[in-house]
């Protein structure tokens, strides 16, 4: 099933629309007003509107009477409206900041031609129409910074609504919520056995605020709950976007694709066979032991796994035409999520991750998807090293977060910033672990015979001198030497 709206459903919205006793702050009525400036100018107010008053989505409705609520009919066609030679939704979208999922609806409701436009909500800061936002004031529309009040109000709400209580689709029955979600999923996720009873099924997911009953009747499915459980995402027009991509190329480039392919389902009720895609994908290594040959991993899976986890709970949902993304070498893996880190990248192993999505992490969490709070980095860190590969790169280009995991490369091959990285790592997980990086640890850390200690020494002079580390007792003898990181 899919979330978009049918014909019936539209034509009853609309009726529901007319039945209200007057205009209200994020419903509007037109008859045949096509101006594209006002149409836009009323996109930022509406949606604006629609937040302040704790509504999913606002409403432009054309074809029915601003007094009386009558149905009259439209000559206004968005589908044929342009602005000048550009398609007027397209215009209108380029000019709206941040992008604002809306939808035209044409249909006949008394025989009669009827447009009704869906507004979301703003989230996070208010809807921008050419660099100014709007709101509606009562019945009029306004600047909002002729409003003082109404955006001062307006903030405080976008500083108390998190994404994951938002509504990914509003007034479905309890047939469709169950046909919409993996709920046989949560279930099995918490190890608890299905209900048999649909009210106890719907009541269970209600309680974890996945689902809730929408005061028109029927039920609305939060963001949270379609994020998680969904069984096609491609089914929540708004959410669509957020599905995992993972890609696989030819080489070291990007210049060719072997393969992609996009997730359809819910981060929880999907993940086991995401995590179980990416890991066929990797490219592994054959070990020859006491007359065996063996294959291995060429990166390990516990960390593949960590990081995985960490893209979808961290990302800022947002961040619009943007998802998590899984892009596979054949000497790296890259895992990317749109928002910047909360989180010094340096001090991911040390500092107890803040997420922008508490209510979806603590849900993972509670699936055991994820890792107890701050150890996630750490185990990805200590498999890194178990497996002697070059050391993760945590990156953040703009309005992303990064983490590269390198395929095994010779200490003799790794360049300045590789050992470096290398050695800062080491120090962190040592010292997480009330553990000091010694020139012995470093020498296990590589896989470097005691002979060669002398080299491993230079390695640690050059991290020391690049600020990354420093000795724990610069007086100690240079055989008892211990280092931490440079924060400790």
């Amino acid at each position: 099933m899919n979330a978009d709206r049918t014909d019936d459903y539209l034509v009853g919205l609309v009726r529901e629309l007319c039945k209200l006793p007057r205009e209200t702050e994020w419903v509007e009525f037109k008859v045949s007003n096509s101006d594209p400036q006002g149409i836009g100018e009323y996109l930022s107010a509406l949606s604006n509107a629609a937040a302040l008053n704790g509504k999913a989505n606002a409403y432009l409705v054309w074809g029915v009477e601003d007094v009386t609520h009558q149905i009259v009919g439209t000559t206004f066609s968005p589908s044929a409206a342009k602005k000048g030679n550009e398609p007027l939704q397209t215009w209108l979208l380029r000019l709206l900041e941040p992008k604002l999922h809306f939808r035209f609806y044409e249909l006949a409701v008394d025989d009669l031609p009827v447009v009704l436009l869906e507004i979301g909500r703003a989230f996070r800061h208010p809807v921008r129409f050419q660099g100014e936002e709007f709101i509606r004031v009562g019945a009029v529309k306004k600047r909002l910074r002729d409003a003082p009040d109404r955006e001062r109000t307006l903030w405080r709400v976008f500083d108390q609504t998190p994404f994951e209580s938002g509504v990914a689709v509003e007034r479905v029955s309890a047939d469709d919520v169950l046909e919409l979600l993996d709920y046989p999923a949560y279930f099995e996720l918490l190890e608890q056995p299905l209900p048999s009873s649909r009210d106890s099924i719907l009541a269970a997911l209600a309680d974890d605020g996945l689902v809730r009953a929408c005061e028109a009747g029927d039920w609305d499915i939060t963001n949270l709950g379609a994020m998680l459980l969904a069984k096609r995402l491609d089914g929540f027009r708004a959410l669509k976007r957020k599905a995992v991509r993972v890609i696989q190329y030819c080489g070291t480039g990007r210049t060719e694709t072997q393969q992609e392919r996009q997730g359809t389902k819910g981060y929880a009720s999907g993940f086991k066979g995401l995590v179980r895609f990416i890991n066929g994908l990797l490219p592994s290594n054959e070990v020859i032991g006491q007359a065996l040959r063996k294959t291995v991993p060429m990166f390990p899976e516990l960390a593949v796994r960590e990081l995985v986890a960490n893209a979808l709970i961290h990302q800022d949902f947002f961040a619009t035409g943007a998802g998590p993304m899984v892009e596979i070498f054949d000497d790296r893996i890259e895992i990317t999520n749109p928002g910047e880190p909360l989180v010094d990248t340096r001090r991911f192993v040390d500092t107890p991750p803040k997420s922008r999505n508490e209510a979806l992490a603590s849900m993972m969490r509670r699936f055991r998807i994820c890792e107890e709070r701050g150890s996630g980095i750490d185990k990805v860190v200590f498999q890194v090293e178990l497996f002697q590969l070059p050391a993760p790169l945590f990156e953040a280009p703009e309005g992303f977060t990064r983490t590269v995991l390198f395929a095994h490369k010779a200490l003799s091959d790794m360049d300045k910033a590789d050992r470096v990285r290398a050695c800062y790592l080491h120090a962190c997980l040592k010292y997480v672990t009330r553990d000091f990086l010694t020139n012995a640890s470093l020498r296990e850390r590589f896989g470097v015979e005691e002979k060669n200690k002398a080299a491993v020494s230079r390695h640690i002079r050059v991290a020391v001198e690049a600020g990354m580390i420093r000795p724990f007792d610069e007086n100690a003898a240079r055989k008892l030497m211990k280092y931490v990181p440079f924060w400790a």
